[in-house]
């Protein structure tokens, strides 16, 4: 077995938690690929929501759907992440973030610490035991560094005997590479 790339290991991470028919979050809808793969994932009967605050992406997000013929699955909300609770009634299985910015898009129009604490706190409020949350975290801007800094910080403050947490991080890598911290509840508060 080789180590997994950020990416495939985000990946591997859902798939161990998603079954047919589960509901799923992405709360960066970026272009649509985090979308596409959690649509395969939760199958036909399954259902996910993924949230971007930028039009182009939910365009870019829909057409790869309908590309795939998934667009049936997902309900795409132009809307910030930070937001989540005012569209999601339902217990979540899993999410993903995949915070920084639009690639492609514009580099002012980041995801920020503030907004992005406060969907993950809501994402949490929703998942089910056994559920995950994972995000990848872009440290190697500015306001990426600031919102992997603090989002870091409050994982480590989650309850032990609630929530697992988890960081995969390649530490010999130059540029301040992406990392993952992977967030499962244990049960109900």
């Amino acid at each position: 077995m080789s180590i997994q790339n950020i990416l495939p290991f985000t990946h591997q991470l859902l798939t161990q938690h998603l079954n047919n028919g589960d509901t799923a979050l992405d709360g960066t809808a970026g272009n649509g690929h985090d979308t596409v793969f959690l649509a395969e994932a939760v199958g036909y009967r399954g259902k996910v929501w993924a949230f971007d605050v930028q039009q182009q992406a939910i365009e870019q997000t829909k057409a790869r759907l309908m590309a795939e013929n998934l667009l049936s699955r997902v309900n795409l909300v132009h809307d910030s992440h930070q937001y989540i609770e005012r569209h999601i009634r339902q217990g979540l299985d899993a999410a993903v973030f995949n915070f920084g910015w639009l690639p492609g898009g514009d580099k002012n129009i980041t995801t920020s610490a503030d907004s992005s604490l406060a969907a993950l706190n809501s994402t949490l409020s929703l998942l089910n035991p056994n559920g995950i949350v994972v995000t990848v975290l872009y440290p190697g801007h500015d306001s990426g560094c600031v919102e992997a800094a603090a989002i870091e910080a409050w994982a480590q403050s989650l309850p032990q005997q609630e929530f697992a947490v988890l960081k995969y991080h390649f530490i010999n890598r130059q540029n301040h590479p992406p990392y993952v911290l992977a967030i499962q509840k244990l049960r109900q508060k």
